[in-house]
């Protein structure tokens, strides 16, 4: 038994040589360099190319590098039937929780707007926003959905939670399906979506969703690209109904040097940095389910591909 490790963005090498480091022994290869195909028993992806996961006899998991597996199930290519694992990671769930507070506070005390000032040499207060005022809604109510909705409850937020299944958590309403919906978007005024992207969330965040909110609603995608609308979000913002929106995933990625997204003013990009997988923290825990997987037990953090999270 084996692991490959398949990615193309740089990265490669220091993950083969966190692996190395912390299991010297551990047969582990990258996928562009001579291995035996027939030896690989787990295959280890981040947007791997199409078709790589092919030529494996003996693959039996196939697991992310990180929390997202949209990827991997849009792979028509993949072998069929082969267990899928992600990472849930607590060092993942912090970094995602710190960013999303950056750009909540960020958009409470107007730091968008003198950021802007400050390069026109604009000397202009601004009235700002406070925690009592408003309420944060949290669309995906999961691991890191709901990690990032202690974090704010603990500053004092309101903090409500939306969900396709009933959730619980002390101190924070969480709705869940479409008849709970209308109640979470209409109380909502910041919106933060942490949804898995499926079928049925693609695109959820469109004008007839995001109209629901509270007016001058703010929004925060740190989830997947696909979940927004692109061509609806720029009329909504230039209406007011919404007051702007930090955007940290795209439907394409880098995001074209011609989108309109980037000279807009109540929009802030950041370039898909919200919560980023780190190798010393993660290796151990997918070591686990390779010593798992040899050992015929149960996989830590598998998914359902019908449900797609």
């Amino acid at each position: 038994m084996a692991i490959v490790l398949i990615r193309q963005d740089g990265k490669l090498d220091l993950w083969k040589k966190t692996f190395l480091d912390q299991y010297p022994d551990l047969p582990v290869y990258s996928f562009n360099e001579p291995h035996p195909r027939e030896s690989i028993s787990m295959a280890i992806v981040w947007k791997h190319p199409k078709g790589s996961l092919e030529g494996y006899p003996n693959l039996k998991c196939i697991t992310s590098f990180g929390a997202g597996v949209d990827f991997i199930l849009k792979d028509e290519s993949r072998p069929a039937g082969i267990p899928i694992t992600r990472v849930i990671d607590d060092a993942l769930a912090d970094d995602m929780a710190e960013y999303v507070l950056t750009a909540v506070f960020g958009h409470l005390k107007n730091m968008d707007q003198y950021a802007q000032d400050q390069f026109a040499a604009q000397w202009k207060p601004r009235p700002y926003g406070r925690i009592a005022d408003h309420t944060v809604g949290i669309m995906g109510f999961g691991t890191l959905g709901s990690h990032v909705g202690r974090a704010l409850s603990q500053l004092g937020f309101r903090v409500i939670g939306w969900s396709r299944h009933p959730k619980s958590q002390p101190g924070i309403v969480v709705y869940h399906g479409k008849s709970g919906e209308k109640e979470f978007l209409n109380r909502t005024s910041i919106l933060i979506c942490l949804l898995p992207l499926t079928a049925e969330t693609k695109g959820i965040l469109n004008t007839s969703t995001l109209i629901q909110l509270r007016p001058g609603a703010y929004l925060i995608n740190v989830a997947r690209g696909g979940h927004l609308a692109e061509d609806e979000l720029i009329p909504l913002l230039d209406t007011g109904q919404l007051s702007g929106a930090c955007l940290d995933v795209f439907n394409q990625e880098p995001l074209p040097s011609d989108h309109p997204f980037w000279a807009h003013p109540r929009i802030k990009i950041t370039p898909h940095v919200a919560s980023v997988s780190d190798p010393q923290s993660v290796v151990p825990q997918l070591v686990e389910n390779y010593r798992r997987l040899e050992k015929g037990q149960a996989l830590l953090n598998q998914i359902d591909p019908e449900l797609g999270y």
